[in-house]
């Protein structure tokens, strides 16, 4: 049974951060593939710039959301199917349905693998295990973003701030472990953006993007 919920928890949050926010608001609205048009990307930000800041507002939230929910299902288990799971490893299978969301958000199965960097998913994620670290996190990408008003570079710096923070506070090893990964893949997500920074071809918000940021 322990591992029947194991592989229900990491089907769930795999799924729950496959919901193709941005794409079905760009179908519903414009009947247009938001990953033909503007940056390509199905997250928040080509939403806003290309069908306007309330969308993309609404989409950042649901995209926070799906974390946030997907790094708590196994603390929404009943107490009698949480308690087969041995307690040394709960924090990993919270770890794993984290990371399974992240990964969805990134490489939707309702998208034939696509979709954005998965940001606002992480951001979600580390706010439900760790809301200190993940405030520090959303302050920092917010700080770089009012002084630059680069997306990409103010994604970044979180990522490795998220990274800094995790193991400064001492955060449990499962965790700070999970913020090394997620940093390191969204850093990667960003690897074409960070080739525009060094360049400084990079768009800021209100400039036309080459790409996803």
């Amino acid at each position: 049974m322990s591992w029947l919920i194991v592989g229900l928890l990491l089907i769930s949050g795999y799924l729950i951060g496959s919901i193709a926010t941005g794409y079905w608001l760009g179908k519903a609205l414009k009947q247009i593939d938001i990953r033909e048009v503007g940056s390509g990307s199905t997250g928040a930000t080509n939403v806003l710039r290309t069908l306007g800041v309330p969308y993309g507002i609404f989409v950042l939230v649901v995209d926070v959301a799906k974390g946030v929910l997907a790094a708590s299902l196994f603390k929404l288990l009943p107490v009698e199917l949480a308690n087969q799971i041995p307690s040394q490893w709960q924090s990993w299978l919270i770890v794993g349905t984290s990371l399974a969301a992240i990964l969805g958000h990134s490489k939707s199965i309702f998208l034939n693998f696509t979709g954005g960097k998965s940001v606002a998913t992480a951001l979600g994620v580390f706010l439900a295990i760790t809301p200190t670290v993940g405030l520090i996190a959303l302050g920092s990408f917010l700080l770089v973003l009012a002084l630059t008003r680069i997306v990409s570079l103010g994604s970044i710096i979180a990522a490795v701030s998220l990274t800094i923070f995790m193991f400064v506070l001492k955060e449990p090893l499962a965790y700070s472990l999970l913020g090394l990964i997620t940093s390191s893949y969204i850093i990667v997500r960003h690897r074409s953006n960070i080739e525009r920074l060094l360049n400084g071809s990079e768009p800021k918000i209100g400039q036309k993007p080459q790409e996803n940021i």
